[in-house]
């Protein structure tokens, strides 16, 4: 397997933010140990473990694929809590049924993970990079700020440029990634950060229709359609996809077919700038992250309880980003621009 290894100056980008991440997200110190899994299966995946060898140079770094799933697990056990684990991964690791990120939390172990990250090839690589840089000045105060807005909003108000969707029931209490942990049982979780979301207190309560200019499809790949397209949202679900595509079509039937209807979920509030409409990354998960307002098709979404769903038959969270024009909670306008106002 031929792997294109990415520019010095990219591992110096990586380092800046790696550091920046440990040091002021994470509070990580010497007086704690690290431990680095790591693959060799692509170029963004050896550039990130050069930058955490440059960081943490007195850390253990096993090669996934060149151990055994007991050494690792018994790498893991052998930390204590406050400890951290960095994952650096082409795909996902598996170890049986050893679930990596929850039974790490469960140990008290700090976890920063990358995963995915083989479907960033090239020059994607380098935007994940940039994505990773981490300023507590922006996130913080923005995310705050936005919770502190969606906890206390009546209604709100999604501008599509043309179209509107309306949230007329508040929302949950709106929950925050931007790497601040102080006040969180488990520190850490997927890399990039910058994110706030919520869903609407009554899933019935939103209504009207919303652009999309991209969604994930079934290979959790962001597809962005040659023109937008238009769905219409009644009582919470999806009863209408217009201008839809073979493949938004095969989502679509793909999540009726196993639940019965399409519902919306997840309103989430992207705050990483380096991912606009135009600059995109090809995982899905980590393009979430993009500047912006993007929703969930389909039942599933653990963060909270709705009477009208049953989390086992829950199975789909399909992400979908929502051209905005205009975001208003309540009386304010927090979204517009390009940009959050708050």
């Amino acid at each position: 397997m031929s792997i294109t290894t990415l520019p010095d100056s990219a591992i110096n980008t990586a380092e800046k933010h790696v550091r920046d991440i440990l040091t002021l997200a994470f509070e990580h110190d010497s007086t704690h140990a690290a431990l680095v899994v790591w693959d060799g299966q692509c170029g963004l995946s050896l550039a990130l473990a050069a930058a955490y060898r440059r960081c943490l140079p007195d850390a253990k770094f096993l090669d996934f694929d060149a151990l055994a799933p007991e050494t690792i697990r018994a790498a893991f056990e052998q930390l204590v809590p406050s400890d951290l684990v960095v994952l650096i991964q082409t795909s996902s690791f598996r170890l049986d049924a050893f679930r990596l990120r929850v039974e790490l939390f469960k140990l008290g172990l700090k976890v920063i993970e990358h995963p995915h990250l083989g479907r960033m090839p090239g020059a994607e690589a380098l935007l994940y990079i940039d994505s990773l840089a981490y300023d507590p000045g922006y996130v913080r105060r923005v995310g705050i700020a936005l919770k502190t807005h969606i906890d206390s909003a009546a209604t709100g108000v999604l501008d599509s440029g043309g179209e509107q969707l309306f949230f007329s029931s508040g929302f949950e209490p709106a929950k925050m990634n931007i790497g601040d942990y102080r006040a969180m049982k488990n520190v850490g979780g997927q890399f990039p950060i910058g994110e706030v979301f919520t869903e609407s207190l009554d899933l019935e309560a939103v209504n009207g229709r919303v652009r999309i200019f991209v969604f994930g499809d079934t290979r959790f790949s962001v597809n962005k359609p040659a023109q937008p397209i238009t769905l219409v949202i009644e009582q919470g679900r999806v009863t209408a996809a217009l201008n839809s595509t073979p493949e938004f079509d095969k989502v679509l039937e793909q999540i009726r077919a196993d639940e019965g209807e399409v519902w919306l979920r997840e309103v989430g509030f992207g705050l990483n700038r380096t991912f606009t409409r135009d600059i995109l990354v090809s995982d899905i998960g980590t393009y979430e992250r993009m500047c912006g307002i993007h929703l969930s098709l389909g039942a599933k979404h653990g963060s909270y309880t709705k009477p009208q769903i049953r989390r086992a038959d829950a199975r789909y969270h399909v992400d979908v980003f929502a051209i905005t024009e205009s975001l208003r909670l309540g009386d304010a306008e927090v979204y517009h621009d390009a940009a959050w106002q708050v």
